[in-house]
């Protein structure tokens, strides 16, 4: 579980996260919904201990993030939106690698690559150098270094961008799979479809806060709209119709 009580962070003088609250329970999939520039990346930043708070708490499990860091993130899966692989290096080394950096060795490292590739279907890849891989084999393995050590908790920043719609199928089977199997997902997402279909809570974000949180259906019935996107726009005090600039002059 995730608890976040209160964050604030600001750069310079630009507010990203103000007083931001919300919790992600295991066995559930949270989404963090914004427009860009809302709050949602350094939230999630902030969560993974990439970023240190000005105010406020994060807890992993109840380990605070700030007071034990590297004990809250070895509860931690990141799945990061640049998915940064070493091109001279294999599926399996890469596995390999992250294992070593959580501590393991032998038998206990061996078993949980075999465990990962198994679970991702990767074992056509995995003694293929990265360098060339398609986008959905490239995100087999940025999710395979997330989860090697097996954190009950993992964190996706708009894990859909830039995927086919192949790869995003996969993607929405994963997350699917981590939610039964009772990990607590936390996910920031633009895609209404994708957050209505997987989300079980959705927090919505606007100028650092946290304006309205629910189910979607909640949500929707909160909003008085009709659909998700509607919703979204009306709890996060966005303009229904923002101006292109493109409208014939009269």
């Amino acid at each position: 579980m995730i608890r976040v009580e209160h964050l604030a962070k600001s750069f310079g003088a630009v507010v990203a996260v103000s007083s931001v609250s919300f919790t992600a329970e295991d066995g559930e999939i949270t989404t963090l919904l914004g427009a860009n520039g809302s709050g949602k990346t350094t939230t999630l930043r902030a969560v993974a201990g990439l970023l240190k708070a000005d105010g406020g708490s994060v807890f992993v499990d109840g380990v605070a993030v700030a007071d034990d860091p590297l004990a809250a993130q070895a509860r931690l899966g990141v799945f990061p939106d640049n998915f940064g692989l070493y091109t001279r290096l294999t599926a399996r080394e890469h596995l390999r690698y992250f294992a070593e950096l959580h501590g393991m060795q032998g038998t206990t490292l061996d078993e949980a690559v075999e465990y990962v590739a198994t679970q991702l279907r990767m074992q056509d890849i995995l003694d293929r150098r990265t360098e060339g891989f398609s986008q959905g084999q490239r995100m087999k393995v940025a999710l395979g270094r997330a989860i090697i050590h097996r954190p009950k908790n993992i964190i996706f920043d708009e894990p859909s961008r830039g995927l086919d719609v192949i790869s995003v199928r996969l993607l929405r089977r994963i997350l699917l799979d981590l939610r039964a199997a009772g990990h607590c997902v936390l996910l920031s997402s633009h895609v209404m479809a994708e957050v209505h279909r997987l989300s079980d809570r959705v927090v919505i974000m606007s100028d650092g806060r946290v304006c309205a949180e629910g189910t979607p259906d909640a949500l929707i019935d909160l909003s008085g709209e009709d659909n998700l996107e509607e919703a979204f726009v009306t709890l996060a005090g966005l303009p229904a119709e923002p101006d292109t600039g493109l409208r014939a002059q009269a």
